[in-house]
């Protein structure tokens, strides 16, 4: 019972803890840069951990909402926007790797890339339609939008995260290695199918 209810101060100790676990994987890449530790191949190292943090936090932010709904904790919903929103911050560093490293800024190269391989394509789909989502994340744009058109554009999170899986699913199977990918396809097929086994019932 106390879990279905949070005081401001635990709530406040709540988001800095989560707020500090959601850094953690950017500090630790950090400190294997600064420690060689990222293996023979560094860039791969450093987009495979980026990406895969996006996919965790993704698939994290989209469970919140089945997870609220089965436990009663609704104060889990205020830990979506964090989530979210590093989420992005590792796609960002995702694409930035990909950018910097694979192209060196050549943004024309980079299109080329994008056009050329679809996993690639699929990916940078992904993370496109993420940057209206955490542009929009604030209260201010909220009201600005308004509740309904907010919550339409935040709709874009049922595609982003299939987007995300596909990517990495098309990525690994050049690799012949299908079990960590399957995995998140299961999970996000789990999780939106709930969605939608909720709102038939609603209606």
């Amino acid at each position: 019972m106390v879990l279905k209810s949070l005081s401001t101060r635990q709530m406040s100790w709540l988001k800095g803890g989560l707020f500090m676990l959601g850094l953690a994987p950017f500090v630790r890449l950090v400190a294997a840069i600064f420690t060689d530790q990222l293996g023979a191949n560094p860039v791969e190292f450093i987009t495979r951990n980026t990406g895969d943090w996006t996919l965790y936090l993704l698939c994290l932010t989209l469970a919140i909402t089945p997870l609220r709904k089965l436990t009663g904790w609704n104060w889990l919903i205020k830990l979506r926007r964090m989530t979210g929103l590093f989420a992005f911050f590792y796609v960002a560093l995702h694409f930035t790797t990909f950018l910097w490293f694979d192209h060196a800024f050549d943004v024309a190269a980079m299109f080329k890339d994008v056009v050329k391989r679809p996993f690639i394509t699929v990916g940078f789909a992904a993370f496109v339609l993420l940057i209206p989502l955490a542009v929009t994340s604030t209260n201010a744009m909220v009201k600005r939008l308004g509740g309904k058109r907010w919550q339409w554009l935040h709709r874009l999170i049922y595609i982003i995260v299939p987007l995300g899986v596909l990517h990495f699913w098309w990525m690994k199977a050049a690799k012949n290695n299908l079990f960590q990918p399957l995995l998140f396809a299961v999970l996000v097929g789990v999780l939106l199918g709930m969605r939608l086994l909720w709102r038939r019932k609603s209606t």
